[in-house]
């Protein structure tokens, strides 16, 4: 029977003395995928991510790799290769002798040739044909990066597990760097599993994503599935940006959750998570679907005024304030807020939104 899965943690939990860092962990990863563990500082993503490696091993459950328990197995006897945050390449060695130190750590040793083969096949996958000879120092923080990347791949590893990888490089070469990892991922066909703070990463390169919270998994799910159906406040609040607005369940119609909001407002929300048809309930509701009028223009809205508007290049961020609604955050697109004359702030505009876009969520 074929393994259909690469990695899996069966009930996992991690502590270090009296603080319990992972708790009750299960997980599928499957082969050829690119998951990543999401969450803030101290949520037990990287301490997930090290008990697969090896690095840390589990207080309770079961690890398996290829169907196999790996529970006490080092991380030199598994079939894994990790990226770390900061790359912990060796200044004294070229690039060539960084690239092939785990193959030379191999017994029975390989020949000398088929090493230097597979670091020039590994440098050309990375885009650094031409580079065996430069000194670590020389290279700038993007190459030491592809540079770790060429050293994992070299060793053919069932899995890759990437550290927070791009932490240390800019905005633009991190946003390029995410391209090329997922097409490398895919050229590969291994399966990837990174650790990283940043939404954007994640949903940009990943097939699944596992959000983590308190040392526990919040939920997983295509990136998709976690922006379009978040299963709690915390994770519509993780995965992108939402308005929360406190509300009221006054019960169902047509599939559709029906909800008054502060002031009286009426919602027609899309139930979420544990939402019920009556009680309190929190509406989230994403910025991009607040529409925002000119106070003169034609239709119906709620009134509000606007507080803040911040220029962001493809888009137009306004802060808004009405009596009812405290605060509220709308994106507009700039085409549109160019064409439908747009006022700045203090000026009274209407907001609307459609039928189905507010989320009601349990309150946690």
């Amino acid at each position: 029977m074929v393994n259909q899965t690469t990695a899996e943690l069966r009930n996992v939990t991690k502590r270090f003395g009296a603080i319990t860092a992972a708790q009750g962990l299960n997980l599928a990863i499957f082969p050829g995928e690119f998951l990543s563990f999401l969450g803030p500082s101290g949520c037990g993503k990287t301490t997930a991510l090290r008990m697969l490696a090896g690095f840390e091993q589990a207080s309770e459950g079961d690890i398996l790799i290829d169907g196999e328990v790996v529970n006490g197995v080092p991380p030199y006897q598994r079939p894994v290769n990790m990226v770390f945050q900061q790359y912990a390449l060796f200044p004294h060695m070229d690039v060539a002798r960084n690239v092939a130190y785990g193959l030379n750590q191999r017994r029975p040793r390989l020949a000398r040739a088929d090493i230097d083969a597979k670091v020039a096949q590994a440098l050309d996958m990375v885009r650094l044909s031409g580079f065996a000879g430069r000194r670590i120092w020389e290279m700038s923080g993007g190459q030491q990066q592809r540079v770790a990347l060429a050293r994992a791949i070299v060793n053919e590893p069932k899995i890759l597990l990437l550290d927070e990888p791009m932490a240390a490089l800019d905005k633009k070469l991190r946003h390029d760097m995410q391209i090329e990892l997922k097409s490398l991922q895919r050229e590969l066909g291994i399966t990837f599993v990174l650790v990283t703070h940043d939404q954007e990463e994640a949903l940009s390169m990943s097939d699944r994503v596992c959000i983590m919270h308190r040392g526990r998994i919040a939920q997983i799910g295509t990136p998709e599935e976690l922006y379009d159906q978040p299963q709690s406040r915390y994770v519509a609040d993780f995965i992108g940006r939402s308005n929360f607005l406190p509300a009221r369940a006054l019960g169902h119609d047509g599939g559709q959750l029906l909800a008054e909001g502060p002031g009286g407002l009426r919602f027609v929300a899309r139930a979420g998570g544990r939402a019920a048809g009556d009680g309190a309930v929190t509406l989230s509701l994403r910025p991009e679907e607040v529409r925002v009028a000119r106070e003169d223009a034609a239709g119906e809205g709620h009134e509000m005024r606007v507080t803040h508007r911040i220029f962001l290049g493809e888009h137009v961020e306004y802060h808004l304030r009405s009596a009812a609604l405290d605060h509220l955050v709308a994106v507009v697109p700039r085409s549109e807020d160019i064409a439908g004359g747009m006022p700045g702030v203090g000026a009274a505009v209407r907001v609307a939104w459609r039928d189905g876009a507010a989320l009601a969520l349990a309150e946690d």
